[in-house]
């Protein structure tokens, strides 16, 4: 496990099936906490060292989704800027800086401008990502006004996202990801992401 994660993190040994389970044990048995000590609990897991605990208190978070707001944004920007690689950010840009965007648009997609300019580069990938479910709700002006301030990145992780975010709003809307690759320059790596499973339109 900690080779996978390019040895950024030590874990506790406990293999993905086994910790699903005995988090969902935990669910059943514990309380959840209050809305207003969510991210208190989260926290206190988050700063443990092993892995495994950053990924409870992202299950956690997950758990109570439904009561997070926009004045979450900075605990979770916290938690994207805190013990960073691309398993945890990946969890947490798509969906729960997601969700919340949804519940102000405007307000989220001002904040979510602001992390884009941010020198933190997991912060970047988040702003890119947030949207990546929206599928028919995704504002396009916005995604790829997002990936163009970033589409010169030499950065390995922005580029993958670029190609993810792309990659995955073709599935809704190919002709318009084709159009934007095509009329825009884009790296090697995030073109290929994009067009990926885009045929001859």
């Amino acid at each position: 496990m900690e080779a996978y994660m390019k040895n950024h993190f030590p874990f506790l040994g406990i293999k993905s099936p086994l910790r699903k389970e005995l988090l969902r044990e935990q669910f059943r048995e514990y309380a959840l906490p209050e809305p207003s000590e969510l991210f208190v609990e989260a926290k206190k897991l988050y700063e443990l060292p092993e892995r495994e605990y950053q990924y409870a208190a992202i299950a956690l978070i997950d758990k109570m989704k439904k009561e997070l707001t926009t004045d979450d944004f900075p605990m979770l920007l916290h938690f994207i800027e805190s013990k960073s690689w691309w398993d945890s950010v990946d969890s947490i840009a798509p969906h729960f800086v997601g969700h919340i965007v949804k519940l102000d648009r405007e307000y989220g997609e001002n904040v979510m401008l602001e992390w884009s300019l941010s020198e933190n580069m997991w912060t970047n990938r988040s702003a890119i990502l947030h949207q990546l479910k929206f599928k028919e709700q995704t504002d396009e002006e916005l995604l790829f006004k997002v990936i163009l301030q970033h589409s010169d990145s030499g950065e390995f992780f922005i580029q993958k996202a670029i190609g993810w975010a792309l990659r995955e709003y073709a599935k809704t809307n190919p002709i318009v990801v084709k159009r934007f690759v095509e009329g825009n320059t884009l790296k090697p790596l995030s073109r290929r992401e994009a067009l990926k499973h885009i045929g001859k339109l």
